[in-house]
Formats: structure tokens, sequence, C-alpha cells
């Protein structure tokens, strides 16, 4: 256990399947984002995911919950959300999922052998995930530095990001990220040449209301044209809870491609 000590909660997901460790107030809570995220892989997955940007963790362990054979490398840069990260590792309702989970302290945009030095070396995964900061500088900003550094979009950062995952996976490997529906431009620009064979699902809060996330999934070397997949609506018309297939995304019971 690491001397960073921080007020934290213990969080359950995929109803109760795996719990994390997160920070109380100071820094990024995991939530629908990340179980969205993590049901990008394909259920049948059984290699190596890399969640990059991992905070405590939560996609990551929604992987390994879901998919019995794969493996997860969690990667984060701050010291104190890896520290989050470890513990949630440690934790020993996670135990049966932990032992097929590691933690990389690194920073996902260093490039070239700064990025091998740090850990993060060529073709090293089989798959790459990652909800990198979305938020534009002009947003309104928290004042909370970990919240902001998880949150706050820098220039260039997104091509950055996308250039290390197109780095460490696997020929035939495949990335997948979540983001906000104004960052699709410049996701569509940053792949060719790195990934393709893409296929974009936009994230609805309800029919007829607009998209508020997008998931882009892509893989090395595929040819196939992009593909605009059937929407997925959080929410029926009317009512507050889930729908069935939102449901069954979010706790693990589907994929979010069908695959």
């Amino acid at each position: 256990m690491s001397e960073i000590v921080a007020e934290a909660s213990i969080d359950a997901f995929h109803r109760g399947r795996f719990f994390l460790v997160q920070p109380r107030q100071d820094g990024h809570r995991a939530g629908m984002d990340a179980m969205v995220l993590a049901a990008a892989a394909p259920s049948p997955f059984d290699g190596l995911v890399a969640d990059l940007g991992s905070g405590a963790g939560g996609a990551a362990f929604a992987v390994l919950a879901r998919c019995p054979r794969a493996r997860a490398q969690l990667v984060e840069r701050e010291p104190a959300m890896a520290d989050f990260a470890r513990r949630t590792i440690e934790f020993d309702a996670n135990a049966n999922l932990a032992a097929r989970a590691s933690l990389l302290v690194a920073d996902v945009s260093l490039s070239g052998r700064a990025r091998i030095a740090a850990g993060l070396a060529d073709r090293s995964v089989d798959f790459a995930i990652m909800n990198p900061p979305f938020n534009e500088a002009r947003d309104r900003q928290t004042p909370d530095a970990l919240k902001k550094a998880a949150h706050v979009m820098e220039d260039g950062l997104l091509e950055r990001w996308i250039r290390t995952a197109a780095a460490i996976v696997r020929p035939s490997g495949a990335l997948a990220l979540i983001a906000r529906p104004q960052s699709l431009a410049d996701i569509l620009q940053a792949m060719p040449g790195r990934f393709g064979g893409l296929e974009v699902r936009a994230i609805h809060p309800r029919p007829r209301s607009a998209a508020i996330r997008v998931v882009v999934r892509g893989r090395r070397g595929s040819r196939k044209a992009l593909s605009l997949v059937a929407p997925l609506f959080l929410h029926e018309a009317d009512g507050e809870g889930f729908s069935a297939e939102a449901d069954a995304i979010c706790n693990g019971r589907a994929s979010l491609f069908g695959d």
C-alpha cells in the first residue's frame, strides 16, 4: 500500500462483481463513461487490455469482470490517482480479478524512447481503451488539480494519446475510446495510418435527444470502411431508469458493439 493517503470511498460496480477504491472528493471518480468504454471490448476477449489514463481502474476492472480470460494493465500518470488504482487492485473483494491486473505509473502522452522507457513498449498489448480528458480549456474548470488533469484537454493531447495507442497495440489489435461528440472530428483526423475499420456508436440520454458521448473503435491494419452503429439510448422516452440495453451494457452483461 502506498504512503499517499486520501479520503476514499468503496464503490460497487457490475452489481457487486468488483469494487473501486476512489477519491471521495478530490480527483476523478469513475462512472457510466468507464462502464460504457469497457463494454467496447468483445465479450470473448482474452488478451491484454491497456486502460490508458485508468484513474482508479474502473474500465479495466469492468473488462476483467466481463471477460474471464482477459488481463489488464492500468496506466495512470498522476501519483495520487495511481495510488487509488493500486488500492483497487489490493482490495480484498477484488482478489478474484486482481490476479489478472497490473499497474504502470506513466504518462500516456510520452513518445518515442521516453514512452518506451516509461514502460509503454511497442506492440505490447492487444487492446487499448481510453477516456482521455475532453473538456476544452475554455470550459468552466474545477479548482481540483486532480480533476483538472483528468478532465481538461491540452492542445494536441488527443492526437498524442492515439499515437501512443497505435504504438503499443500489436498488429491486428484494437483501440476504443469514449469522448464528447464535438471531439469526433479530431478523433477521425488522428486515426488514418493508425487504426482503420472504425465503428462509431453515439450515446444519447433518450430518443430524440442529442448525443452526449461517442465511442469509437478501430483496428490496426484494417481497411474496412467506417461504420455508424445504431445509437445507444440510456433511458426510454419516459422514466429515469436505464433502458434494458443500457443496463446490460453498464452492468457487464453485454458488449457495446454486440460481439
